[in-house]
């Protein structure tokens, strides 16, 4: 919808790339404000609060005449939706600690589901109701919905207690579990990122029409659906869960391999193998909440890695376009990709030991 978007408010290239950029921007910035607010207002209140924003903020946007309000609302609705995904795991730890793969595979699978859906739905929805703010808007009810619950749940907040914090955003930062867990986090969302990006792209100058490649690149997110409801819970039970991420992280390299080779004749495999890649989201996401020992612990893990990992994985369509365009092929661009997977494999080893961000920040206290 960007050039509708563009064409109702004149929009220029910078302010175009503003908008795309946000949300990065609001996953780093509020994302790492959200263990801070949970602590002062309440678990279940912010992601209340944090819904409500992505309800009023995709409703306004689709309402406004404004360029300026276009881009603050877009930044109120990505601020919710950073700040609900960043406590989801503390969320998920508080709740239901004896089934963190479970409930982490069902969140999961909804998001996978969800962005299939964003993809495939949102403009013959702006077709058949007479426009682009049709499409957009629609998903706040999305957020309606989803927000309806939690005016229940956030009487879990009333007896708050004026308690010290016990872990926080800077105290994961200074720990070896935090560094590697934002790295793996931010490394496999850059993949994503330049993966969602571009490939629809790639498969148009290799041959196949506007269609056609929108259907490969659905392909690539349908894959994680159904491996995101089954391997979160697999990776939880394992003894060995390194296996697993192993596993998963391989097929990058294949798939991005086979692209090299043949982009074409075998395109739809090559789809499926780096669609199996992405479930590396889930997966991380699985292992928050299983490297700390609290709710609070883990949305401060939470925080620092996703808001930490999103600034890395900023880098990804950029740096993938930029090397597309100066050297007019894919080859290289794949390459460059490929070698950004391989620090996944020795990153999936060490976040995968049993080892408790907690347990790491006591042994600072002690040395």
């Amino acid at each position: 919808m960007l050039e509708e978007i563009r064409d109702a408010y004149s929009m220029s290239g910078p302010t175009a790339g503003l908008l795309t950029s946000l949300p990065v921007i609001a996953f780093a910035a509020f994302g790492a404000l959200a263990p801070a607010a949970a602590h002062r207002i309440g678990l279940h209140r912010v992601t209340l609060l944090a819904l409500v924003a992505v309800m009023l903020g995709l409703t306004g946007r689709a309402l406004t005449g404004s360029e300026t309000l276009f881009l603050l609302l877009s930044m109120l609705a990505l601020a919710g939706m950073a700040m609900a995904n960043v406590l989801l795991p503390s969320l998920v730890k508080l709740h239901f600690p004896d089934r963190i793969g479970m409930v982490t595979a069902i969140y999961t699978t909804a998001l996978s589901t969800g962005l299939t859906a964003a993809l495939v739905l949102t403009v013959p929805i702006s077709d058949s109701f007479g426009g682009w703010r049709w499409g957009l808007g629609t998903w706040a009810l999305v957020a309606a919905v989803a927000a309806i619950p939690w005016f229940g749940l956030a009487a879990h907040d009333r007896h708050l207690e004026s308690t010290p914090r016990t872990v926080s955003f800077r105290d994961v930062a200074r720990t070896r579990l935090g560094l590697a867990m934002a790295g793996f986090f931010g490394l496999q969302s850059l993949q994503a990122y330049a993966i969602f990006g571009w490939f629809a792209t790639l498969w148009r100058d290799n041959g196949y029409d506007a269609t056609t490649a929108g259907v490969l690149a659905g392909v690539v997110a349908g894959t994680a659906i159904p491996l995101s409801l089954w391997l979160p819970n697999v990776l939880a039970r394992s003894a060995e869960p390194w296996r697993v991420l192993v596993a998963v992280i391989a097929t990058y390299p294949v798939g991005y391999v086979g692209l090299m080779l043949s982009p074409h004749d075998l395109a739809l495999l090559w789809a499926v193998l780096v669609g199996i890649g992405t479930v590396t989201f889930p997966l991380i996401l699985t292992l928050i909440g299983l490297r700390a020992r609290t709710p609070e612990g883990t949305a401060a893990l939470s925080a620092f890695t996703q808001s930490t990992g999103y600034l890395i994985a900023a880098a990804g369509p950029f740096v993938v376009g930029v090397v597309h365009t100066a050297t007019s092929g894919w080859t290289v661009p794949l390459a460059l990709m490929l070698v950004l997977a391989m620090p996944l494999f020795a990153l999936a080893v060490y976040v995968s030991r049993p080892i408790m961000v907690e347990d790491q920040l006591q042994q600072r206290v002690s040395a």
